[in-house]
């Protein structure tokens, strides 16, 4: 496996469950300047989640910034393997178990639907990150 950092693993895993869920994932997406997101994740129905990826307690309690990752999403968990203490994490967040393998949503998160405006653009940042990136690895002089 690639030298992947513990968190790097998680946000692997969530992506490749999340995929089979029929989302696509950009991982370390910046919704706008000074937040950036462990895993954005959009549904074939235009849905946005945000997952955090926490590899340890003093990684949890070391962010600060969560709670603004909210206004930003449809529905937001967090991503911790097994041995993490999931008492620590609020009850009205999702939360996903994970490997760099695998994941499984244990809890679903409460919905709270994005305005359509912040909604649209967004998707439209999503697309553009997504592209940029992958003309990066197909071109990476250009």
């Amino acid at each position: 496996m690639l030298d992947l950092t513990p968190g790097q693993r998680l946000a692997r895993g969530v992506a490749r469950h999340l995929a089979s869920l029929g989302f696509a994932s950009v991982e370390e997406f910046v919704p706008e300047r000074g937040l950036r997101v462990d895993v954005m994740a959009l549904g074939a129905k235009g849905e946005l989640w945000v997952i955090e990826c926490k590899s340890s307690r003093a990684d949890y309690l070391s962010d600060a910034k969560w709670q603004g990752y909210l206004e930003w999403c449809d529905r937001f968990f967090w991503a911790v393997d097994t041995d993490f203490p999931t008492e620590l994490l609020p009850d009205r967040t999702g939360l996903i178990i994970a490997d760099a393998y695998d994941a499984e949503i244990l809890r679903m998160a409460p919905e709270d639907k994005l305005p359509g405006a912040r909604r649209k653009k967004l998707v439209q940042k999503f697309a553009m990150d997504a592209a940029r990136r992958l003309q990066g690895l197909r071109d990476p002089l250009a």
